[in-house]
């Protein structure tokens, strides 16, 4: 856990009310939901679990030192420990609040991005930190691959992280002099109210597919949840991708702040995308200014996450003649994102990421079938315990466009791997070329050892995820490294 090596004290009774006198004074300098993170000093949040109630861990947060526990009615009846015990309803919402006052509010002495949409978090919000390190700032960046906090660098647990955890690592950011932070926002994140206690600087919409349908039960129950980043209560200021009826549906709805980007059309009001050659692009405003740009990540919808990264940081306070002036020494739009669209060779090309729905994997195939001279050969599989509709469709869209699908595991998590490949299975048309290797490791080494040259194999689902878990056990696999391996392991032609 990342948090502020200093925090000054805060009475116990200006964080919480219902505190009783004699306990108002005690000071306060961090908070956790996680009793194995408790430090001298911290209130401890106890929460009922899917499981177990955290207060029954209420003793053990005490005798590492904590100063006060909040729970609700259920878990008071669990703590026997001798510190303030402070009940109250709905305590999973007000996590975020509590931290915010332990850590004097440090998002409002940040500018804050914050990035929703089913495919294209990540890599926008790496290019929202790319273009502001061009520009100077000192940045935070949080999301699916890592968190980048004050010279910290972390593997992620969650696309966002739990509230009391968030709250720390914006205060460890601005006690090293951050300036900007940058997270990517899920839907679980806003519907459980992880960042209730920010009101972000500027938000950003990429898109809407179907996804997470086992959490949201429907698109439009998953779209609601995604469009509330949008209020004034969550954002300032906001700009939606509109290629789409849900962006447009954001725009329409918030008009007065949220602003529209939209591809080669006019439209009063909006950011204008035009797309150039060989991802140039020229991006102009709604006041008319205009910047000249490119990234070098592929694909049309990379084109897309630039523009919109540009705008947010304009909206952030920063002007496009600048943008423009600090990206001509940074190679356009272009960072290095892990696990999203990464190029690992050549010849054949081998490209992992982390598409993952029926959409990502058309725009994946899409981009990469005009850079392909052989053939496209896409390795894939699906998570378990997760929306389980979408995957003879990510099966049927692989084989209808891609030269030859390879069905493999992913996560299984707690569900039977043979189930999920039956499932995928039974989407694939006939007279398709395709295959089942259970065995990610072997189906990547197979893929590569049998490619020609001018084929690319896109490796498709986990992106820069390092481990596999099966049936709650995790295996090292990472899809990347396995692939240098089995490009250091091809015989050289003629060989």
């Amino acid at each position: 856990m990342i948090r502020p090596r200093h925090v000054l004290s805060q009475p116990l009774g200006k964080i919480v009310t219902g505190v009783e006198q004699r306990y108002a004074n005690i000071p306060v300098t961090g908070v956790t939901t996680d009793n194995r993170a408790v430090i001298p000093g911290d209130i401890f949040i106890a929460v009922p679990g899917a499981h177990v109630h955290g207060a029954k861990y209420g003793d053990a947060a005490m005798h590492a030192g904590a100063v006060a526990i909040i729970t609700d009615r259920e878990g008071a009846d669990f703590i026997s420990a001798d510190v303030p015990v402070i009940v109250t309803a709905q305590v999973s919402e007000k996590i975020g609040q509590i931290a915010a006052r332990v850590y004097d509010n440090p998002a409002d002495k940040l500018t804050t991005y914050a990035i929703t949409g089913t495919n294209g978090k990540t890599t926008t919000a790496y290019m929202i930190d790319h273009i502001l390190r061009a520009l100077g700032e000192k940045t935070g960046l949080i999301g699916t691959v890592a968190v980048h906090i004050a010279g910290h660098e972390v593997p992620a647990e969650l696309t966002t992280p739990q509230p009391a955890d968030l709250q720390a690592m914006l205060a460890a950011l601005v006690e090293q002099g951050g300036t900007s932070l940058v997270m990517e926002v899920s839907s679980h994140a806003i519907a459980q109210g992880r960042t209730n206690a920010i009101c972000f600087s500027v938000a950003g919409f990429t898109n809407l597919t179907q996804d997470h349908l086992d959490f949201h039960h429907s698109l439009e129950e998953y779209f609601a949840v995604k469009s509330q980043l949008f209020t004034a209560e969550h954002s300032h200021q906001g700009v939606a991708v509109a290629s789409q009826t849900w962006g447009e549906q954001i725009v329409a709805a918030h008009p007065e702040y949220v602003e529209a980007l939209v591809v080669g059309k006019e439209q009063p009001g909006a950011w204008i995308m035009h797309p150039g050659e060989h991802q140039a692009f020229n991006l102009t405003s709604p006041t008319g200014e205009t910047i000249s740009t490119y990234t070098d990540l592929p694909g049309d919808f990379n084109v897309m996450n630039a523009a919109l990264a540009i705008a947010m940081v304009n909206k952030g306070g920063y002007r496009l003649d600048d943008i423009a002036h600090a990206l001509k020494t940074h190679h356009g739009v272009s960072p290095t994102v892990p696990g999203r669209m990464e190029t690992i060779s050549y010849a054949p090309r081998v490209v992992v990421d982390f598409a993952h729905n029926e959409a990502a994997l058309t725009q994946a195939i899409t981009a990469l079938r005009p850079q392909t001279a052989g053939r496209l050969i896409v390795i894939t599989g699906s998570a378990g315990d997760r929306d389980t509709t979408k995957r003879p469709a990510m099966a049927k869209t692989v084989a209808q466009h891609a030269d030859v699908l390879i069905i493999t595991d992913d996560d299984p998590h707690s569900e039977d791997p043979a189930d999920i490949r039956a499932q995928l299975i039974s989407g694939i048309p006939p007279h398709a070329t395709w295959k089942e290797i259970a065995d990610r490791r072997v189906a990547i080494l197979t893929a590569i050892a049998e490619a020609e040259p001018e084929d690319t194999i896109l490796i498709a689902g986990r992106g820069h995820e390092r481990f596999q878990d099966i049936g709650g056990t995790l295996f090292e696999l990472d899809d990347r490294e396995i692939a240098r391996e089995g490009i250091a392991n091809r015989r050289p032609p003629n060989d």
